[in-house]
């Protein structure tokens, strides 16, 4: 088991003090800066009833880990500031049959043992920042549509690259960047990021072996409102653009409604256009020839409302079916879950897997309409301050599924000060997950159809302190 040594994270500890708003030497630059991060304990266990797929069986895999992120962020001198965060998960008490997806899963797809704990430098950048400009540059955990870290697991995916932006005091935000790697949160390696995507078919789909993603986006926010523009580029792969918009009005100090909608636009670039490449399938066949030029798009609605303690969520998404001679169904092979139907169990663990970028799960694959309710409780009225309940129900249905997917998700949860235990719950039938994945280049084609898991069960038990 691999973990970071105590003598650096004492002396990171040792260093950690408020941080300085500027400082004027480079001493204090180091000595004034801040120590963050968090210690956490993991539970899974997964539970899937595939007898309707071929070879399929009832499998049960569940595992422990413990570990988190220790960092440390310098003081500004003269607008410069420098951060390094490094991140670890080290498994213990495995049993036979392992849940690999809070220790290293992705590590398993290239090769690797996903039953190992690793501990990776996730973070290490230099920022500079003045008045409304930001610009850095290194390795970041950054929260964007398309490409985040998506900390659901054990530690964070990452990426490398550069950013800049201004910040203007009408609230209006525009910005830029280059990203040249990927670590998915179940990796402890940084891959070229177009190369993580496709792993052995990018030069079939790109004509390289190697690329980039150029962000671009636009954000505005007010009291009332938040607007986000953001277009993703990578020469001859795909574009995509994404937009969403949400206004929140409060009513009375109890009572604040909202709503909100979204969009997004995916099409091929360049090479990809025409290349096609080979797909392996769930039951382990392939599909020689697919399709690799990218055309997806999908709309979605939300509304919502929290009175005192109590808070509601409705939300319907659409992607557009289908057509021929396309690979159309959505393409997220960097953490993002747009959705606003979006649940625990859309986290896209494996389409962001290396390799799988071309693959694309449950409600979003071409043609797949969603609905989700959700209602979010909190007890404090009751004198119980701290705890939380939120129950969810969502039902994706495309005519390619054989039957319509469900998903219910509870969780229960509970926080005091920097500490918070949660016990989560899901349960899905027909499940549409990473095995309809490797066949949605057949999807909207006539007599197709998903396969699907007919039955998902999956615990999970989260302590988390961070400090």
């Amino acid at each position: 088991m691999k973990k970071i040594t105590m003598a650096l994270a004492s002396s990171l500890i040792a260093m950690g003090a408020s941080a300085a708003t500027e400082v004027t030497d480079l001493k204090s630059w180091f000595s004034e800066g801040s120590t963050h991060g968090n210690i956490k304990y993991y539970f899974i266990e997964t539970n899937k009833d595939s007898t309707n797929l071929p070879n399929g069986a009832e499998t049960s895999a569940w595992a422990n880990s413990i570990g988190g992120k220790l960092g440390y962020t310098t003081a500004k001198l003269y607008g410069f500031s420098a951060g390094a965060t490094f991140m670890t998960t080290n498994p213990f008490a495995l049993p036979d049959n392992v849940d690999t997806s809070i220790i290293g899963r992705d590590n398993g797809v290239q090769g690797g043992d996903a039953t190992e704990g690793f501990s990776v430098l996730g973070e290490a950048y230099l920022d500079y920042q003045y008045q409304g400009l930001d610009l850095w540059y290194g390795r970041r955990v950054e929260k964007t549509p398309l490409v985040n870290p998506k900390e659901v697991r054990m530690i964070p995916s990452s990426i490398e690259g550069g950013d800049i932006s201004y910040s203007f005091e009408s609230g209006l935000k525009i910005g830029a960047g280059y990203l040249d790697k990927f670590k998915q949160r179940t990796s402890s390696r940084f891959h070229n990021i177009v190369k993580h995507a496709l792993g052995d078919q990018t030069e079939s789909i790109t004509g390289s072996d190697r690329g980039s993603v150029i962000p671009a986006y636009l954000e505005w926010r007010d009291a009332h409102h938040t607007v986000r523009l953001y277009n993703y580029y990578t020469k001859d792969f795909m574009n995509s653009t994404y937009f969403d918009a949400t206004h929140r009005h409060q009513v009375s100090d109890n009572f604040t409604w909202f709503a909100g909608l979204q969009g997004m636009h995916q099409h091929g670039m360049g090479y990809a256009q025409s290349a096609t490449f080979t797909a392996k399938l769930a039951d382990g066949t392939t599909i020689n020839n697919a399709v690799a030029d990218v055309n997806a798009r999908f709309f979605g609605l939300k509304a919502g409302a929290t009175y005192e303690e109590s808070s509601f969520l409705l939300a319907y998404t659409n992607v557009l079916g289908s057509r021929d001679g396309e690979h159309n169904s959505l393409t997220l092979p960097w953490d993002g879950t747009p959705l606003f139907t979006d649940m625990i169990t859309s986290n896209d663990l494996f389409t962001s897997n290396y390799g799988q970028g071309m693959t694309s799960s449950g409600g979003y694959i071409a043609g797949t309409s969603g609905i989700k309710a959700g209602y979010t409780q909190k007890y404090d009225f009751t004198g119980f301050k701290g705890f939380k309940s939120v129950l969810s129900y969502a039902y994706y249905d495309n005519s390619n599924f054989i039957d319509a997917q469900q998903d219910i998700n509870l969780v229960l949860a509970y926080s005091i000060s920097d500490f918070t235990l949660a016990l989560k719950g899901i349960w899905v039938n027909n499940n549409a997950s990473n095995t309809a994945a490797d066949t949605d280049v057949k999807a909207g084609e006539t007599g197709a159809s998903i396969a699907q898991i007919d039955k998902l069960t999956q615990y999970r038990v989260i302590a988390n302190w961070k400090f």
